[in-house]
């Protein structure tokens, strides 16, 4: 074993788990770190709590003196949880987040020394920020990128920085970052749904869009993961040979988490509990040291802001446990990769789930109203919807044995399928009374009973309906939620939007009642959607060849799935709906065509230099100790030699053939890195997923077959026995 892989396991082995002690219910400990509703009360005056309070609620802006007093509160509140600095946390088009530190500490009157924040310092910050990606906003000379508080999202001390969420615009108010987007999205959804839902109860007054995320992710050993430059570097294991134990037992699948996991997990809880983030689910995943942590539902917005700020604590948290945690969709070949299933929902003012069904015709009709037009909305904008999962690390995953295709497709199981059916089929126009009643209590008024014993699920759907909610399943572990979030909230409330003019327009004109207008509009909204819906096996080819039929897309590849971002429909639906312009849609086009060139480059170069740097050298060394051992056969045994050392010159040949054939794919794929450097934007994008990234199951094929040759004492490179199995 080289020295490297050795001492890596060795420190591994004597690692002890960290014992974390419970002194305090979690119930005492959430959100005592968060400047909540409790805190505001406590530090506010009851205007500026009140003023924040509307703010939060319905959008009002805050007077500069209210500023004043609440930055003065949130100071004090700060430093009593030992604060020393604040931060403006914002979420860039990085996908990560950032965050610069100034302190509380000032001087003034000439050098005397005072804690100071004021209203200014909390509402908007000019940091120099001009690295971010911007795709041509904002020129990168120019520091001119402003961030400003978003108060409905509280702000939370972390260690001893007072953390202010915010939004990151241009000096000229195009948004630089994934959450203002976002913050429209949720206003146009908020606005086209209370609209529809005052068809059913007139006294809705707003709708918030809910979303409960599953966090699934690796740990693996700190020292391990040292050992390898490729996970260091990309986030994953660019080669690696199958151990002969993988997942194929199941055993660990919501097995006992080991002690070291769990240590980690209880340490990262307390953490989140701190924080307000509501985690409430813990367990082991389907692979080898993949695990998943769940929270309780939240208004979407909180919801994206709390996933973002759990991944930084995660990799905070894992130090100190001397692990290193893995987002990447698929670090390891073979086995699961993760993912990040979004929860998605609608919920009123009123405490009523709108995409649960109720207990009379009425809440039940008010149910499928939602219901159609997501999957409507998903049916038109099942390209976007893609895009909106697209980048380098999702590709490996989308389509492998644990994640849905990239085709899109919506699965609501038989029970569903067969009410949606029997809707198709209402008559259109007016109803007569025998066809109100058979359709309210025959079909309508069953749902509740169907929904109950509705067991149907299917894990290779990407948008699935389970039971009051629509789940997500494609989004990958490494993204940001916020913009799979962005896409679906505005394309719901378009079909919303559209959905409430053509039912008006039945009841002015064509003097339907709103039951038979909402009926009819639902009945053609059915029809239109039908090939969206996919109750099968998503891996097959069967479904690839009839998807094909039915007109869905196929994007494999990200440079395929980004091209519907810039096109016509999806700048007039965005614009449409006021969630971002034309400008700011190129920008985040470029941005993410950039992000996957430079992504693959990097993987591109770190695998050359693993192939011809680590594992080539040692395979030579391997073929030298080879070649000794048949030269000392032919001194020994002479001609009769072959004959003894067969099987060794076999195996020296067939190192020869690896390490030639390794030489000569990285020059070619290094040839063909150069050639795609010459290009920018799509074209660049296109080369390096064409013809550079073919090259990497080619290469890694070669140095695979190596690693189960050569010996095990010299192998640089930690195996995926140890990166996978050691505890």
């Amino acid at each position: 074993m080289s020295i490297i892989r050795f001492n890596a396991l060795q420190e591994t082995l004597n690692r002890k788990p960290i014992k974390i002690v419970a002194s305090e219910k979690r119930s005492s400990l959430f959100g005592n770190n968060v400047f909540n509703k409790n805190a505001m009360q406590q530090y506010l005056s009851s205007a500026a709590y009140e003023s924040v309070m509307d703010a939060i609620v319905h959008g009002k802006r805050i007077d500069r003196k209210i500023a004043d007093q609440v930055a003065v509160s949130m100071k004090d509140w700060a430093m009593s949880k030992g604060a020393t600095h604040y931060t403006h946390w914002f979420q860039p088009l990085t996908g990560a987040t950032a965050e610069k530190h100034d302190a509380f500490f000032d001087t003034v009157n000439g050098g005397l020394p005072v804690e100071k924040f004021d209203g200014e310092q909390l509402v908007q910050q000019e940091p120099d920020a001009s690295s971010f990606p911007n795709g041509g906003i904002r020129n990168t000379f120019e520091a001119r990128g402003y961030t400003a508080w978003d108060p409905t999202s509280p702000a939370f001390v972390y260690e001893t920085t007072l953390c202010i969420p915010t939004i990151f615009v241009s000096y000229t108010g195009e948004a630089l970052d994934n959450k203002t987007p976002l913050l429209r999205a949720l206003q146009a959804v908020d606005t086209a749904a209370t609209a529809v839902c005052r068809y059913f109860d007139k006294n809705v007054s707003k709708v918030n869009a809910t979303l409960g995320w599953e966090q699934e992710y690796f740990l693996i050993d700190e020292a391990l993961a040292l050992s390898r430059p490729d996970i260091l570097l990309t986030g994953r294991t660019l080669l690696g040979h199958s151990p002969a134990k993988g997942q194929q037992l199941d055993d660990h699948y919501f097995g006992t988490i080991p002690a070291r996991a769990m240590s980690f997990m209880q340490d990262l809880e307390q953490e989140c509990m701190l924080l307000g983030i509501p985690v409430k689910t813990r367990h082991n995943e389907v692979a080898p040291n993949q695990f998943e942590l769940a929270p309780i539902f939240e208004e979407a917005n909180l919801a994206v802001d709390h996933n973002s700020l759990l991944m930084d604590v995660m990799e905070k948290v894992s130090k100190r446990h001397h692990f290193k945690v893995l987002f990447h969709e698929k670090p390891f070949k073979g086995i699961n990769g993760s993912g990040k299933h979004n929860n998605w929902s609608l919920c009123s003012d009123k405490g009523v789930n709108l995409l649960s069904p109720g207990k009379t015709p009425m809440k039940n009709l008010q149910f499928l109203t939602f219901f159609v037009n997501t999957i409507k909305a998903v049916s038109k904008n099942q390209e976007l919807l893609r895009a909106s999962i697209a980048s380098a690390s999702n590709d490996y995953r989308l389509g492998a044995n644990e994640a849905p295709p990239a085709i899109m497709s919506v699965f609501i199981g038989s029970q569903l399928s067969a009410v949606l059916d029997e809707l198709e089929n209402v008559t259109k126009g007016k109803l007569s009374p025998q066809e109100k009643t058979d359709l309210k209590l025959n079909i309508i008024g069953k749902i509740p009973e169907i929904l109950l014993d509705n067991t149907d699920r299917n894990r290779t759907s990407p948008f699935a309906f389970t039971g009051n909610k629509f789940e997500f399943r494609a989004v990958g572990s490494w993204s940001n939620c916020a913009t799979p979030m962005t896409v679906l909230n505005t394309i719901v409330a378009q079909q919303l939007k559209e959905f409430k003019i053509e039912v008006d327009q039945l009841i002015e004109v064509k003097n339907l009642k709103k039951d038979e207008a909402v009926f009819n509009v639902l009945r053609e909204y059915i029809k239109a959607s039908k090939k969206i819906r996919f109750e099968g096996d998503g891996y097959g080819d069967a479904w690839e060849k009839e998807a094909k039929k039915l007109g869905l897309s196929n994007n494999k590849t990200t440079p395929a799935a980004l091209k519907v971002k810039t096109s016509k429909a999806v700048i007039d639906l965005y614009e449409d709906m006021e969630v971002m312009s034309k400008v700011e849609i190129e920008a985040r086009y470029e941005i993410e065509l950039e992000a996957y060139t430079k992504k693959i480059q990097i993987e591109s170069r770190v695998l050359a230099d693993i192939s011809r740097n680590h594992v080539v050298p040692t395979a030579i060394i391997y073929q030298n100790t080879l070649l000794e051992n048949t030269k000392n056969l032919k001194e020994i045994f002479g001609e009769n030699f072959k004959n003894i050392a067969k099987e060794q010159i076999e195996l020296i040949m067939v190192i020869s053939n690896h390490i030639t054939e390794i030489n000569a794919l990285v020059n070619k794929m290094t040839q063909e890195r150069k050639n795609a450097n010459r290009h920018s934007g799509l074209k660049s994008a296109e080369l390096y997923c064409n013809q550079v990234k073919p090259f990497f199951e080619e290469i890694r094929y070669h140095c695979d077959k190596l690693e189960t040759m050569v010996d095990d004492n010299l192998w640089p490179l930690t195996k995926y026995r140890e990166l996978l199995f050691t505890r």
